[in-house]
């Protein structure tokens, strides 16, 4: 948390002396008040009329005052607070929450329950000028409540070559920067680095390591958390365990995680990647699994690209062997196996850096050319492996390059032994092994809205036809109508009844992060 100076207090005020003079039922208005456009301070929330501020609070109805604060409590510039990432939803909260200490979150959340707000946390993840909620469709937003502003928890608490303790609010950049200082690097790792870390262990976290070490959820040593109640806890594995396992990949139901402990493991020095393509999609399935479970590889990602003269669709599979030693380790024995187009393989060698950051030279472009700008209808759905290939034969012959614009299209095995987290769903084929599908689309931001709203519809149509054969998705997405129903299928019975009586006991007024949707 960053620290409250009593002696910088009124720099967090934008109108100081207009704001202190402002007279409350009591008295002068503390320096940590709540904050209003324009430096007017919050007083008080009414259930009739909304926030009160001094000077209506004599005549307004009666309020529940806001409790003192280390942070702040904002209601101007709530741009980065009232949309996400996807674009598709938008959604104007009360106020924002600095919080200066875990307390004020704990307090908020009791202000909530009191009051009958919504309240989630924001994990202003992204680029620089550009900080927003990296949910897809509204899952972390919060219409007339209180959103939370993660980067107000993001410090490095600690960190050695085994472990680090990091503020949820941190990205996984920041904390992949301070590993690689101390020899070490964090296992498993999101693609996209500026994502925030207690973000990314309530869905799951997926990317290119997960065959081997499952997600970043799964190295998650323990927690603090503040659940629906306003009790700040420590959960593990081994100490409240059934807080523990319903944070991860959770979606935010039961608390907010404020820090986290991660599992370090020492860092290579060079990243040794092979690109092997395909034109049979047959032989591209089969040999995904045959890689995964040789266990050679340290980074294993599949997709599907448009083949050379535009017509059709191809498949790739990227291997990466991180190592410190001159040459990466031999994988002839399993490169001979292989069924690819021999002729248009690859391989390159960078610094592990690099690699690890490997997106961020793509994102100028992507901001230059208004793709980032342009709503986004990504989605991620899980398949078991004996239907990968009927589900692709419904997906491939509609879907077209305009459908990814400047995105990817990502096609990669999933391992369920290496997965540790109860509520991330992975739907496993009779030989224990699941395929993830990731539509990241970009499209062109010349494409006409009606487009981009049949890309939504398209994507329920894909989710509908995978839980037909027995899928899931991935709770990120931008899947559009999900009902109490969905949700229970996708859960299963059992499971979404303990989600549900969980949520109950930690979450019992039903103030934390109603935008997943899942029990209204």
């Amino acid at each position: 948390m960053k620290s409250h100076n009593p002696a910088q207090a009124t720099d967090l005020t934008p109108n100081a002396e207009a704001s202190a003079a402002e007279p409350t039922p009591t008295g002068t208005l503390s320096r940590r008040s709540v904050l209003l456009a324009g430096g007017v301070a919050i007083v008080g929330w009414s259930l009739a009329s909304g926030w009160v501020t001094g000077d209506t609070a004599h005549a307004g109805p009666r309020h529940s005052r806001v409790p003192r604060l280390d942070g702040t409590l904002e209601k101007s510039a709530l741009g980065d607070f009232d949309h996400d990432f996807g674009g598709f939803i938008a959604a104007t909260p009360w106020a924002v929450l600095r919080p200066g200490s875990t307390e004020d979150i704990a307090t908020m959340i009791r202000f909530a329950r009191d009051n009958r707000l919504a309240i989630a946390v924001n994990g202003q993840s992204g680029e620089d000028g550009l900080l927003e909620s990296h949910s897809s469709y509204g899952q972390a937003l919060t219409e007339g409540g209180i959103q939370i502003d993660a980067r107000s928890f993001s410090s490095i608490h600690s960190i050695d070559a085994t472990r680090a303790v990091v503020g949820a609010g941190a990205t996984w950049a920041e904390v992949v920067t301070a590993a690689l200082a101390i020899g070490s690097t964090v296992s498993t790792l999101p693609d996209y680095l500026k994502l925030s870390v207690g973000g990314t262990i309530s869905v799951g976290g997926i990317g290119g390591n997960v065959q081997r070490v499952g997600l970043s959820a799964d190295i998650v040593r323990s927690m603090e958390i503040v659940t629906g109640k306003g009790d700040t806890v420590r959960a593990s594995a081994h100490q409240n365990a059934d807080l523990f396992q319903a944070a991860l990949a959770g979606g935010g139901q039961v608390g907010i995680i404020t820090k986290v402990e991660l599992e370090l493991v020492p860092a290579e020095s060079t990243a040794t990647i092979r690109m092997f393509y395909y034109d049979d999609l047959t032989r591209f399935v089969d040999d995904q699994k045959l890689i995964m479970a040789s266990r050679r590889f340290d980074h294993h990602s599949g997709s599907i690209i448009r083949n050379a003269d535009d017509s059709g669709w191809r498949f790739a599979i990227e291997l990466g062997s991180y190592h410190s030693t001159a040459e990466a380790p031999n994988v002839d024995d399993i490169v001979l196996q292989l069924g690819d187009v021999a002729s248009d393989r690859a391989s390159f060698a960078l610094p592990y850096r690099d690699w690890a950051f490997r997106l961020e030279p793509l994102v100028p472009d992507l901001l230059a050319g208004g793709y980032w700008g342009q709503r986004k209808p990504w989605v991620s759905l899980l398949i078991p492996s004996d239907q990968v290939e009927a589900f692709l034969a419904d997906v491939l012959p509609g879907l077209r390059a305009r459908d990814l614009g400047a995105g990817f299209c990502l096609l990669s095995p999933l391992d369920p032994s290496t997965i540790t987290a109860p509520l991330f769903k992975v739907p496993a084929g009779p030989d224990g092994v699941a395929f993830f599908f990731d539509l990241l689309a970009f499209p062109d931001p010349a494409e006409p809205a009606a487009e981009i709203a049949m890309m939504l519809e398209r994507n329920r149509t894909m989710f509908d036809r995978v839980v037909a054969l027995g899928g899931k998705r991935y709770i990120i997405g931008a899947v559009p109508r999900m009902t109490v129903g969905d949700w229970q299928t996708h859960f299963g019975s059992e499971t979404y009844t303990k989600l549900k009586q969980l949520k109950r006991r930690y979450d019992p007024d039903g103030v934390l992060t109603p935008g997943q949707g899942f029990f209204r």
